[in-house]
């Protein structure tokens, strides 16, 4: 009997856990799925606030791709008239995902399938020649012939023009889930970031304090664009845009095909030939070389982030019914400085004109989106990992080195044959991999690669 360990208490680690029960196998599955409660939610579906909308439609969302019950039909159970097409809380999926667990487990039990869960945090995995040593914070240790890390989004990291004096303040939040837990109550509120995180802080500070003015602030001043009431019609030509694309050398003839179709085909939703791109996104990144990666992250990312992961309609209103009132303003702006112990003074250099401009606010949050620099976390296990030489940073800081299939790449260039990682860690490698579609399909590829490759010892134990 081997023993598999998936590390990560989030949906990427729930979906993986949940695969690998459904398949009978003679295994021992064991979820380090950490402390925070409950297991399954992670960051994104933790939130009690109702106006968190998730950004995929109902139809779109689920857990595992042979899910027990998909997310729709619970979603109408839960809820009085919630339909397929709606953009629901995700505190509702939250909700979804313990569910479908409860019922993995319980089937699993039914059959003796082998599992055990560990409120516990991971701090150290070690190779030895029965496969990994893993030790918990209890010190309780674990033996696993394979490892996944699932470990979800890192802590974010204070912005390099953020001074010491404004980081102890209280008043500089760099967790925007905490903002509305906060006992403040703000004049001026400014949001540093234009993403979806910073438009969930919105909403929220917009709601807790009705009479304060907001600001978000970034590089280019663009929110994410908006998802349509209902579903369009999938672009006629997307089969043949998308070969065209593959065959693109490097990022700038990607965008310029793209324009093309658009300038070529003007009666058609835009949208729809941005969603008909998800099957390739990942084969298209995968196809730049490092210095196109480079390129693309510095001159493309923002408006690809911004059109390809948009906002529900509703959260699209309430912005724009901000705006309409005078209560939220949107700076294309760099931020230079923040400084101060509150309110906090913030020196912004205009894109469009250059000027240099100082304002103060009560408070200031954080919300610059998924932080994969690996490098620079604060995770014990994730620094010991890469200190070992067991796991490598990504060159552009986008995770971890890896192969297509989640196989980890040590520091001496060796493919790792029981050493994996899903989600934001594959970054690099994947590029789109953070989202549920995505995650599910990879978790269950995943758990079938698990459920029948032999481990092999790792390239580090006798080196």
């Amino acid at each position: 009997m081997t023993n598999l360990a998936i590390i990560g208490g989030g949906a990427a680690g729930a979906a993986v856990f949940g695969a690998l029960l459904a398949r009978d196998v003679d295994d021992t599955v064991h979820w380090v799925a950490g402390d925070a409660a409950p297991a399954g939610h992670g960051v994104a579906y933790s939130t009690q606030e109702e106006h968190h909308l998730l950004n995929v439609r109902a139809s779109g969302m689920g857990l595992y791709l042979d899910a027990d019950e998909d997310f729709a039909a619970f979603s109408a159970q839960q809820r009085a008239g919630a339909k397929p097409t709606d953009f629901l809380p995700r505190r509702l999926f939250g909700h979804y995902v313990e569910s479908q667990l409860r019922k993995r487990m319980h089937a699993a039990g039914q059959r003796q399938r082998d599992f055990r869960v560990h409120a516990r945090q991971a701090c150290s995995i070690r190779p030895t020649s029965q496969g990994y040593t893993i030790t918990l914070d209890d010190g309780t240790a674990l033996t696993a012939q394979r490892v996944v890390l699932a470990l979800g989004a890192l802590d974010a990291r204070p912005l390099r023009t953020v001074t010491a004096t404004a980081l102890d303040s209280g008043v500089y939040v760099m967790d925007p889930w905490t903002l509305t837990s906060q006992p403040l109550s703000p004049r001026r509120l400014t949001v540093i970031g234009t993403g979806l995180t910073a438009v969930d802080t919105l909403i929220s500070a917009s709601k807790r304090w009705p009479d304060a003015e907001l600001i978000a602030v970034s590089r280019h001043g663009l929110l994410p664009f908006t998802h349509p009431e209902l579903p369009i019609t999938p672009f006629p030509h997307q089969a043949e845009i998308n070969a065209s694309l593959l065959d693109c050398n490097g990022p700038a003839q990607v965008l310029a095909t793209i324009r093309g179709v658009f300038a070529a085909h003007q009666d058609i939703d835009w949208r729809s030939v941005i969603d008909g791109l998800r099957p390739i996104n990942a084969k298209l990144w995968q196809g730049f070389d490092a210095r196109q990666r480079r390129q693309f992250l510095r001159h493309v990312r923002w408006i690809w982030e911004s059109s390809r992961h948009r906002l529900a309609p509703e959260s699209a209103e309430t912005l724009q019914q901000l705006r309409d009132e005078g209560r939220l303003h949107i700076h294309s702006a760099r931020v230079l400085a923040v400084d101060g112990k509150g309110p906090l003074s913030i020196t912004l250099r205009s894109r469009a004109t250059q000027r240099i401009t100082r304002m103060e606010s009560d408070v200031v949050v954080q919300a610059t989106g998924l932080d994969t620099a690996v490098a620079f976390a604060k995770s014990p296990l994730l620094a010991k990992l890469l200190k070992s030489g067991l796991v490598v940073a990504d060159p552009l800081q986008l995770g971890l080195l890896a192969q297509a299939d989640g196989r980890l790449i040590g520091e001496n260039g060796d493919v790792h044959h029981s050493l994996y990682a899903i989600g934001s860690l594959l970054r690099g490698n994947l590029w789109e991999c953070t989202a549920m579609p995505e995650i599910r399909e990879a978790a269950d590829k995943l758990a079938t690669l698990l459920a029948t490759a032999h481990p092999e010892p790792s390239p580090l134990i006798n080196a």
